[in-house]
C-alpha cells in the first residue's frame, strides 16, 4: 500500500500561530467591547435621570428670602426645593465630619478606603464605610439600598461619574438638599426651619454642627431617644473644629453651651392664602420669591387675628388686607383671609378673599368720577341732581334714604351718594364706562353693559379686592408719573419675576388722577381718626368705602403717594350683617394698617404743567354765563368741558325788590336787574333743607301775571316718579298703611289740586303732601296748579302680603 505523503511541518506551525492570533483577536474584541459597554454605562447610564425624582414642598419666601409659608410634598415629606447656596458654616462642619479630603479626591477617597478595610478586617465587622459625600449623594439618589460590597462598587463608579458632571459646590448642594434630618424632614433648609425656626444662613456654629452630624443617624433628633449620643456627636465635631482652628476658644465655649433643640417647630404660616393662589396659578412652581415684606406681613397677621376675633362676636367671620407699593405696584402684605391655623372650612377661612369676586358696592364711584373728568363731562364742583329718580324700573336710593336736591360731584363722592352717581353714569353711558374698567384690569366684568345697567356703579357687578386695590394704586402711580415719559397702566406684582408694566397706555392724565385723589381727601374718617387733620404728624389718605346690597360686603381702600391699602370684610358665604358697613367695619382696619406703614413722602404735588384755570360759578360749578359770581379753579389741560351753568339767570325786580316784573308791566328805568341761582322745583325742595340761604325766585307782581301769557310757574312731582313701584306697608295691627305723595311748585303758597285716576283727592297749600291708600295695581296721579299747569305720573302699587295669618 502506498504511503501517504507526509504533511510538511511549516503549515501546521502556521495554523497554530494563526489560531492563537485569532484567539487573541477575539479576546481583544471582547475586552474592547466590554470597555465600550462599561464606558457607555459609565457615561450614559451610571447615574439616575433625573438624579432625584422626588416631589418637593412648595415654599413661599419674602423679598429677602425669609420663609412665609410652605406646602408639604406629595409624599408627606418636608422636602424643600433644592437649596440655592450651602452656608459656609455647614460646608465646613459637614466636610470635617463626613469627608475631610472632599476637596481633593475625585469621588472616592482611597486613603479612607484602605483605612476602612483595615479597621473592618481587624474588628471582624463593619466599623467604617469610607463613603465620601459624592458616594452618599449617589446612595441618596438610589433610595438608600442595602449596604453590600457590589453596591459599594456601584457607588464608587457612579461617584466618579458624578464628579465629572458636577462641581464640588454643586455636589454639596445636592447633599444638603436631599439628606435626611429625622422624621419627615429632608434637606438642610427644611431642617433649619423645623428645628430652629430660622433660615440656614442665620444658624450658629453649634446648630450647623448638629445638622452636619444628624444625617449620619437621623433618628437621634427625636426628643427622649438617645439625645445624649446626639449631643456627644455634636460636641466631638465642635471639638474638631476648635482643633483645626476654625473656631476660636470663645466661639467653641459658647457653642458647647448651646442646648439641643426640643420638639420641632411648626413652619411659618404668614401667607398661606397667597401660597395657595400661586400654587394654583403655577402648578410646577416650587420656590416662590415674592415681593412681600415679612415684618409688615407679621404685623398685619397679628392685626387681622385681633380684629377677626372681635368681628366674630358680631357674626362676621372673614376679612382680607392687601398693601401695594405705588411706585412698583409690588405687593408688600397679603392677608387673604382671617388667620386661622385650623382652616375651618365651614367658616370659609381657607378661601383667598383677595382674589374672590364680590359685589363692589360704591368702590367704583371714584373711577367713574375720574373717567368723566378725563372726558370733559364733569368738574369736581359741578352740581349733580340728588332727587328721587326712576330709570325704567330701577329706583336707586341713597344709603341714608335721604335726598339733598343737588350736590357737587366732589361732595357726592365724599358722602358716597348713590343717586348722583347713577345720574352721572346715565350721562356717561354704561358701555364706555365698562370698557374703561376693563382697560384698568377688571377681569371679572365679563358680562354685557345691558346686563349690569346703571347699577354697575352701585355694586351691581362683582370685582375682587386685588383688582380694586391695583386700580387705586394706578391712580396714585399716575398722579406722580413724570410728564416726560408715556404713562401705562400697571399690573400688581406678587412675585419678583413679574413685570408691572402692562403695555397698555393709560387713559387717564396725571392731572385727572391728581384731582380725583384730591377729592377723596374729603371723606370723614371713623372714630378718633376723624381728628387726623388736627395733628401735624398725621398723614393724608385719599380713601373710599363701599357697602354692598344687603350689607354682605364692606370695603375700604385708601392711598398715599407711597402705598395703597385695600380691606374687605364680610362672610365668605355671602351672609349679611346689620353692622357690616365700609365705614364702621372696614375703615378702622384700613387706618390701623396705615399706622404700620412709614409716613413716606408728602402729599402729591400739584401737576401745574398739566392744569389750566377756568372761571366757574360759585354755586353750581359750571362755566359762567355772566349771571353768577365766579371763582377760578384748576382743571385738566386737555379737558373739553364746555357746559354753561343751567342754574343762573338774570331777572328783573321792581323798586321794592319783592316782585318780578318785565317790560310789559313796568318801566324799564324802574326795573332792577338781579342775578339769581334757581334750581328746578324738585331739586330746590330738598336743597333748601340743607342750605338755609337758598332763595326761591320772587313771585311775579300781580299786574304782570296777566301779561305772561303762556309763561306759567314750574311744577314738579317729587314722589312718585314715572313708572315707580310703590309698596304699601302694613301697620302693627296688620292693616295696610298709606303712601305719601309730594309735589313742589315754585312758590309754596300756590294752591295745588290732586287727582288719582281722575278722582279728585283734595287740595294742598304751603305743605304739598297727600296721604293716599290706593288699591294694588297701576294708577295715574295728576297734580294741577292754579294757573292750570298739569303734571302726571303713572305708578304701580304693590302690597306686602300679611304672612302672619
Amino acid at each position: 500500500m502506498a504511503q501517504l505523503p507526509r504533511l510538511p511541518l511549516l503549515p501546521l506551525s502556521l495554523a497554530r500561530v494563526q489560531g492563537r492570533t485569532l484567539a487573541k483577536f477575539c479576546f481583544s474584541l471582547l475586552f474592547l467591547g466590554g470597555l465600550l459597554v462599561g464606558g457607555w454605562w459609565w457615561y450614559f447610564d451610571s447615574l439616575p435621570r433625573p438624579l432625584f425624582a422626588k416631589t418637593h414642598a412648595q415654599i413661599l419666601l419674602d423679598r429677602q428670602g425669609r420663609l412665609l409659608s410652605a406646602h408639604i410634598a406629595d409624599d408627606g415629606q418636608w422636602r424643600f426645593p433644592a437649596i440655592e447656596k450651602v452656608p459656609d458654616k455647614f460646608t465646613i462642619a459637614l466636610t470635617q465630619f463626613e469627608d475631610r479630603r472632599f476637596q481633593n479626591h475625585s469621588g472616592v477617597d482611597f486613603l479612607a478606603l484602605i483605612r476602612a478595610t483595615y479597621d473592618n478586617l481587624r474588628q471582624q465587622r463593619i466599623v467604617s464605610g469610607a463613603s465620601t459625600l459624592s458616594m452618599q449623594v449617589i446612595r441618596l439618589a438610589r433610595g438608600n439600598p442595602p449596604r453590600t460590597l457590589p453596591e459599594k462598587i456601584v457607588e464608587m463608579f457612579r461617584a466618579w461619574r458624578l464628579e465629572s458632571l458636577y462641581s464640588k459646590p454643586e455636589i454639596l448642594q445636592l447633599y444638603a438638599s436631599h439628606a435626611p434630618f429625622g422624621g419627615n424632614v429632608v434637606g438642610l433648609e427644611a431642617a433649619a426651619w423645623r428645628y430652629f425656626a430660622r433660615d440656614p444662613e442665620q444658624l450658629s456654629w453649634a446648630e450647623h454642627a448638629l445638622l452636619a452630624v444628624l444625617p449620619n443617624n437621623p433618628a437621634l433628633i427625636h426628643p427622649g431617644r438617645n439625645r445624649t449620643q446626639l449631643l456627644q456627636k455634636r460636641n466631638r465635631l465642635l471639638a474638631r473644629l476648635y482643633t483645626v482652628q476654625v473656631l476660636s476658644k470663645l466661639d467653641y465655649e459658647l457653642a458647647m453651651a448651646e442646648p439641643l433643640p426640643e420638639a420641632p417647630h411648626l413652619l411659618p404660616r404668614l401667607a398661606p392664602h397667597l401660597l395657595d393662589t400661586l400654587a394654583a396659578s403655577y402648578p410646577q412652581g416650587e420656590r416662590f420669591q415674592t415681593t412681600i415684606d415679612a415684618n409688615l406681613q407679621q404685623q398685619l397677621v397679628t392685626l387681622a387675628q385681633r380684629t377677626g376675633d372681635q368681628l366674630a362676636l358680631e357674626g362676621i367671620q372673614n376679612l382680607a388686607i392687601l398693601v401695594l407699593d405705588n411706585h412698583s405696584l409690588a405687593t408688600l402684605a397679603y392677608i387673604g383671609n382671617r388667620p386661622d391655623r385650623d382652616y375651618r372650612a365651614e367658616l370659609g377661612h381657607a378661601i383667598d378673599l383677595i382674589q374672590r369676586p364680590r359685589s363692589s358696592g360704591s368702590t367704583l364711584k371714584p373711577l367713574l368720577f375720574a373717567d368723566m373728568l378725563e372726558q370733559g363731562m364733569l368738574l369736581p364742583d359741578s352740581l349733580i341732581a340728588d332727587v328721587p329718580v326712576n330709570y325704567t324700573g330701577f329706583t336707586p336710593q341713597n344709603f341714608n334714604r335721604q335726598y339733598h336736591g343737588a350736590v357737587s360731584a366732589r361732595e357726592a363722592l365724599a358722602r358716597s351718594l348713590n343717586i348722583p352717581f347713577v345720574n352721572l353714569l346715565s350721562l356717561r353711558g354704561v358701555d364706555p364706562f365698562l370698557m374703561y374698567l376693563r382697560q384698568m384690569g377688571f377681569q371679572h366684568l365679563q358680562r354685557s353693559a345691558r346686563h349690569y345697567g346703571l347699577s354697575l356703579v352701585l355694586g351691581g357687578a362683582e370685582t375682587s379686592l386685588w383688582e380694586l386695590t391695583v386700580a387705586y394704586a394706578n391712580l396714585a402711580h399716575l398722579a406722580q408719573t413724570s410728564t416726560i415719559k408715556q404713562a401705562y397702566w400697571q399690573q400688581g406684582r406678587r412675585l419678583q419675576t413679574e413685570i408691572a408694566d402692562s403695555g397698555r397706555i393709560a387713559t387717564l392724565s396725571k392731572a385727572t388722577a391728581w384731582l380725583t385723589l384730591d377729592s377723596l381727601l374729603d371723606l370723614a374718617r371713623p372714630g378718633d381718626e376723624g381728628y387726623w387733620d388736627k395733628f401735624s404728624s398725621s398723614r393724608k389718605v385719599a380713601w373710599k368705602t363701599g357697602t354692598s346690597y344687603g350689607q354682605r360686603d364692606a370695603w375700604a381702600i385708601g392711598t398715599t403717594p407711597d402705598y395703597t391699602v385695600g380691606v374687605w370684610v364680610g362672610n365668605a358665604n355671602g351672609e349679611g350683617r346689620a353692622s357690616l358697613t365700609g365705614t364702621q367695619t372696614a375703615a378702622p382696619i384700613l387706618f390701623n394698617t396705615f399706622n404700620f406703614l412709614p409716613l413716606g413722602r408728602a402729599w402729591f404735588s400739584s401737576p401745574e404743567a398739566q392744569l389750566t384755570e377756568v372761571n366757574i360759578c360759585r354755586n353750581d360749578g359750571y362755566l359762567s354765563n355772566g349771571f353768577c359770581q365766579t371763582k377760578r379753579v384748576k382743571i385738566p389741560l386737555g379737558s373739553h368741558f364746555s357746559r354753561m351753568t343751567p342754574y343762573h339767570q338774570r331777572i328783573y325786580l321792581d323798586a321794592s325788590q319783592q316782585w318780578r316784573v318785565n317790560s310789559e308791566c313796568e318801566s324799564i328805568s324802574k326795573m332792577q336787574a338781579r342775578d339769581w341761582f334757581v334750581l328746578p322745583p324738585d331739586q330746590a325742595y330738598y336743597y333748601k333743607q340743607y342750605h338755609a340761604d337758598y332763595q326761591p325766585l320772587p313771585p311775579w307782581r300781580p299786574d304782570c301775571v296777566a301779561d305772561l301769557g303762556h309763561q306759567q310757574e314750574a311744577l314738579s312731582v317729587v314722589y312718585p316718579q314715572e313708572a315707580t313701584q310703590v309698596y304699601l306697608p302694613r301697620e302693627l295691627d296688620g292693616k295696610l298703611g298709606e303712601v305719601i305723595f309730594r309735589a313742589v311748585p315754585t312758590h309754596p303758597e300756590a294752591l295745588l289740586y290732586w287727582h288719582l285716576d281722575n278722582q279728585f283727592l283734595g287740595t294742598t297749600q304751603s305743605f304739598h303732601q297727600m296721604a293716599v291708600q290706593p288699591a294694588a295695581g297701576k294708577h295715574r296721579l295728576a297734580v294741577v296748579d292754579e294757573s292750570g299747569q298739569r303734571i302726571e305720573r303713572q305708578f304701580e302699587v304693590l302690597v306686602h302680603e300679611d304672612k302672619s295669618q
